[in-house]
């Protein structure tokens, strides 16, 4: 009599339940630029309706303390100050204020079990709703900056270097938003957060620096924001040091970097609670 192994006979229950195994296999999980694509489209079509009007009451806002400030300031590099930091402002507001509240929302109400279970890298979360959060600023940012340069009395001629500050300020605003969102234990805790860094940005950002103390102005070096506003009124001099408004941008895009990688962490420790 000869001895069979068990696993090669064809009724067995072992050869039944290999092929059963590998069809219960998952695929691969999905890669991040497409998964990024999906949330950044999903993102922008369902808080389309519900963030334009938010969108314009921040460009109002910002529109109405450049009226303001008009009386108080001198022209010049003060001008330029309030004119750069009110445009950011508009940004501050989306992706700063915004997005805390969505994610800090969003983790007290469970969704965050919604992304976990599809197969999309946690980066790809982040970066998808903070770019569709940022999006909404282009608008609002333009029409900011070419009022106060008529207000003003500034030049338009370097507008365009909007292109550069409002993805790099977004992407340091919106990542510091979604980790306060992230990390705040109560949704009405990331709302508070978030509306105090928005009026971090409207007082350090608008008020010329001139005018602070040290202690404020080291403060102000801290916010993320500051160094797109540093970068977007060096350009309405006569003669921009473009040195040093690339400078600003490099240290804009760096913080980024570090504030979406912390978001990203935020939502990993956030997703497996």
């Amino acid at each position: 009599m000869s001895v069979v192994p068990a696993d090669v006979l064809p009724g067995s229950a072992l050869a039944a339940e290999e092929p059963a195994a590998r069809a219960a296999e998952l695929g691969p999980r999905a890669r991040l630029w497409p998964s990024l694509a999906a949330v950044y489209r999903a993102q922008l079509s369902r808080a389309r309706v519900a963030r334009i009007p938010l969108l314009f009451v921040a460009t109002f806002q910002s529109i109405g303390i450049m009226i303001l400030m008009r009386g108080v300031v001198d022209d010049g590099a003060e001008a330029q100050a309030v004119v750069a930091g009110s445009s950011v402002l508009v940004v501050a507001f989306v992706a700063l204020n915004l997005l805390a509240q969505y994610f800090g929302q969003l983790r007290a109400s469970g969704g965050l079990d919604h992304y976990a279970t599809l197969p999309v890298p946690p980066a790809a979360v982040v970066l998808g709703a903070a770019g569709a959060y940022a999006s909404f600023t282009v608008p609002g940012t333009v029409v900011t900056a070419m009022f106060g340069c008529v207000l003003f009395g500034l030049p338009l001629a370097h507008l365009w270097i909007l292109v550069a500050v409002i993805p790099l300020a977004g992407a340091a605003l919106a990542g510091l938003g979604a980790a306060l969102g992230l990390l705040a234990p109560r949704p009405e805790l990331a709302t508070l957060l978030g509306q105090l860094g928005m009026s971090a940005a409207l007082l350090l950002g608008v008020l010329p620096a001139d005018r602070m103390p040290e202690v404020v102005r080291f403060t102000r070096d801290l916010l993320p924001s500051t160094y797109g506003v540093e970068a977007f009124a060096r350009t309405f001099g006569p003669d921009p040091d473009w040195a040093f408004v690339l400078g600003d941008l490099a240290v804009c895009g760096a913080v980024g970097v570090i504030s979406l990688a912390v978001a990203t962490w935020a939502y990993r420790r956030a997703a497996v609670r």
